[in-house]
């Protein structure tokens, strides 16, 4: 049986705290992919990858490691589109998760915001700050998330 991998969209991510202790309970390896190095916990379950600052260099080593026993971290659209299409979970750090019918949607609400904030400036405004609701929604899609990869396995 294999062990799920949890891949973390590290650079922003509010959630890494969470993140270890959920998958300690689970016993499920962490991979913290980042274009720095960022403090991460000495334990074997746990492990540092520093990729390149070349553009999307994190984003493309997560979407080449993930697949069906991976559960991806990140509020990156694009890097969520490309890894529910190697077959991972994929969660947002506020718990919504990223499903293949929800990513259409998410890519054509992105594209509409990008081009209002081309036109109007950045007078739109961005997410509503992180609160501790979405901290919880998160720590319960994360352990609902590992233990529907553990029962597929």
């Amino acid at each position: 049986m294999s062990v799920p991998v949890i891949l973390v969209d590290a650079d922003a991510c509010p959630v890494k705290e969470e993140i270890y202790r959920v998958a300690w309970r689970h016993g499920a390896r962490v991979k913290v992919v980042s274009n720095s190095r960022l403090r991460v916990p000495d334990h074997p379950l746990i492990e540092r990858v520093v990729v390149s600052d070349g553009f999307d260099a994190a984003d493309d080593w997560i979407a080449e490691a993930a697949d069906a026993q991976s559960i991806v971290v990140t509020a990156d659209i694009l890097l969520a589109d490309r890894a529910l299409k190697a077959g991972a979970s994929v969660l947002a750090h506020n718990g919504k998760p990223f499903t293949p019918a929800s990513i259409g949607p998410a890519i054509a609400t992105r594209a509409i915001m990008a081009d209002l904030r081309a036109g109007m400036g950045e007078g739109l405004g961005g997410p509503p700050p992180f609160s501790k609701a979405d901290r919880s929604r998160f720590l319960q899609a994360l352990d609902a998330a590992l233990v529907r990869i553990k029962r597929q396995a």
